[in-house]
C-alpha cells in the first residue's frame, strides 16, 4: 500500500544512506572556483539536475517499476565514465541497502544484497527501496533528482560557511525543474520497459566525471566524494 509517509523518511536527510559523507562533486568545484556563493551554487545544482539527476531519476523510476537491477546496475556502470563516481555509488547503494532493508524488508531488497556483495549503483537501490515502501516511480524520481541537489547544497554551506537560508533558497528556486526533470525521468523509465535500458537517458557532466578523479587523489579531504 502505498503512503507518501514514507516518501519523507526516504528523501531525509537524517535517513542512515551515507549521503552526508559525500558533497556530489561540490568540495571539487569549490576548490576550483566553480562555487563561491549562492548564485554560483545555484548553477553548479542547475547542470547537476538535467544531467546526473537526470540520469539518476531514470534509473531509480526503473527500479520502482520492476526492471532488472543487474540491467540496470549495468547501465549506469555505462553511464558512469569516472571509476572514483562509480565507487562512490557503490558505496552509497551499499549504505543505504542497509538502511532500506531494515525499515522496509523485502526479498527484492535481500536479492540485491545477494547479488552485488560490494554494492549496486545507490539510484537503482534508491528505486528498489522506494518499491519496498510501497512507492511509485515518480516518487523515486523525485527522491533522485532531490537528492542530486541536496547534496551540493548542503555540503557547499559547511566548505564555504555559506549561509544556509541563501543555499535552501537556491533549492527553492530549482524546484520547477526539479519536477520537470523527474517527470523527464519517468517517462524515460516507462519507455524503457518496452525497449530496454537503452532508452534510458545519458546525459553527462564532464566536468563532475574530471573533478572527482582530482578529489579522489587528495591527500585531505573533507567529503568523501
Amino acid at each position: 500500500m502505498m503512503t507518501r509517509a514514507a516518501l519523507l523518511v526516504l528523501a531525509d536527510g537524517r535517513f542512515p544512506a551515507g549521503g552526508h559523507a559525500h558533497s556530489g562533486g561540490a568540495e571539487a568545484a569549490v576548490k576550483a572556483g566553480r562555487i563561491t556563493d549562492a548564485a554560483s551554487l545555484e548553477e553548479f545544482c542547475r547542470g547537476r539536475l538535467h544531467t546526473a539527476g537526470l540520469v539518476a531519476g531514470a534509473l531509480a523510476a526503473a527500479a520502482a517499476l520492476g526492471a532488472d537491477p543487474g540491467e540496470l546496475d549495468a547501465a549506469a556502470d555505462a553511464r558512469t565514465p569516472s571509476p572514483a563516481l562509480r565507487t562512490a555509488a557503490r558505496r552509497l547503494g551499499r549504505q543505504l541497502l542497509r538502511a532500506a532493508r531494515a525499515t522496509w524488508p523485502s526479498l527484492e531488497l535481500d536479492a540485491v544484497a545477494r547479488e552485488f556483495p560490494k554494492g549496486a549503483h545507490q539510484p537503482v537501490v534508491l528505486g528498489l527501496a522506494a518499491r519496498a515502501a510501497g512507492l511509485g516511480p515518480e516518487d523515486a524520481a523525485h527522491c533522485a533528482v532531490y537528492e542530486s541537489v541536496s547534496g551540493p547544497a548542503t555540503a557547499t554551506v559547511r566548505l564555504l560557511s555559506l549561509d544556509p537560508f541563501h543555499a535552501t533558497a537556491a533549492l527553492a528556486r530549482l524546484a520547477p525543474e526539479l519536477d520537470r526533470v523527474a517527470d523527464r525521468a519517468v517517462a524515460a523509465a516507462r519507455r524503457a520497459r518496452a525497449e530496454g535500458v537503452d532508452a534510458l537517458p545519458a546525459a553527462s557532466g564532464p566536468l563532475l566525471e574530471v573533478g572527482a578523479e582530482w578529489h579522489a587523489a587528495w591527500p585531505v579531504r573533507l567529503f568523501a566524494s
